[in-house]
C-alpha cells in the first residue's frame, strides 16, 4: 500500500510539473494563452522539438517571456497542452464518424470502415508538420500516454460491437479483430501521412486500398472458434 501511495504521489508531482500554472478566467487572459499555444504549434512545426525553446515561442506568440511563464512552466508543458488539445479535436472527429456509422446500421461494411479510415486521414492530414513533431520527436509524458489509451480503448470498444451486428463480419473474436483493426488503421495512417505522402499521392485511392485491406480481412473465410 505504502509503495502505491508513493508511486500514485510521485506520478502526480509529474503531472503537475506539465500542468498549466494557472486557467486564464478573462477573455484577455484567454486571448494570451490562445496566442501562446497557437504560436508554440507553428514553431514546434517548423522548428522541431529540440531545436525550440520558450523564448522561440514567446517571441512568435508576441508576449514577454514573463507572460509565458505566468501559464505554462516549460515547453514541455506548451507541448502536452497541445497534445491534449489535439486528442480533444480527434475524440470529436472519431464520435462523429461512429455517429455516422450507427445511423446506417444497414450500410455495406466496406462504407463503414472507410469511414472510420476517412476520419483518421482527416485527423493526421490537418498538420502533419505538427503531428510528426508532437507524436515523434517530443516525449509522450505518462498522463498523454493515459489519455491515449483511453481514447483507443473507446474506439475500439465501438468497432468491437459493429463488427458483431454487421452479418459481413466473418472473425471468430470480434475483440480481437476490433483491436487489431484500430491499430492497424491509425498505424497505416500514421505512416502514409506523415512519411510516405509524397510518393503515395491521391489521399481517397490510399484510403480506399486500406479498407479493402481491413474489409477483405473481416468478410474472409471464418476460423473456427478457439
Amino acid at each position: 500500500m505504502a509503495t502505491r501511495i508513493r508511486a500514485t504521489a510521485r506520478r502526480r508531482a509529474r503531472d503537475d510539473h506539465l500542468a498549466p500554472r494557472r486557467r486564464p478566467r478573462q477573455a484577455r487572459a484567454r486571448a494570451t494563452t490562445d496566442a501562446i499555444l497557437t504560436a508554440a504549434a507553428r514553431v514546434l512545426a517548423a522548428r522541431g522539438y529540440a531545436a525550440t525553446t520558450t523564448n522561440h515561442v514567446a517571441a512568435e506568440a508576441g508576449v514577454s517571456i514573463g507572460s509565458l511563464y505566468e501559464y505554462y512552466p516549460s515547453k514541455d508543458a506548451l507541448v502536452v497542452a497541445i497534445l491534449e488539445a489535439h486528442i480533444a479535436e480527434a475524440t470529436t472527429v472519431l464520435d462523429e464518424a461512429a455517429a455516422t456509422v450507427r445511423a446506417r446500421p444497414d450500410a455495406s461494411l466496406d462504407w463503414m470502415i472507410g469511414t472510420f479510415v476517412a476520419a483518421m486521414v482527416r485527423l493526421h492530414a490537418s498538420d502533419p508538420g505538427l503531428h510528426r513533431v508532437l507524436f515523434e520527436e517530443a516525449p509522450l509524458p505518462a498522463r498523454v500516454r493515459r489519455t491515449l489509451a483511453t481514447v483507443e480503448q473507446a474506439m475500439v470498444a465501438h468497432t468491437t460491437d459493429l463488427l458483431r451486428r454487421h452479418p459481413a463480419v466473418r472473425v471468430a473474436d470480434p475483440a480481437l479483430a476490433a483491436a487489431l483493426v484500430v491499430r492497424t488503421v491509425e498505424a497505416l495512417t500514421h505512416h502514409h501521412v506523415l512519411l510516405e505522402r509524397a510518393r503515395a499521392g491521391d489521399d481517397a485511392r490510399w484510403a480506399r486500398e486500406v479498407t479493402a485491406l481491413v474489409t477483405r480481412y473481416l468478410e474472409g473465410p471464418r476460423a473456427p472458434a478457439r
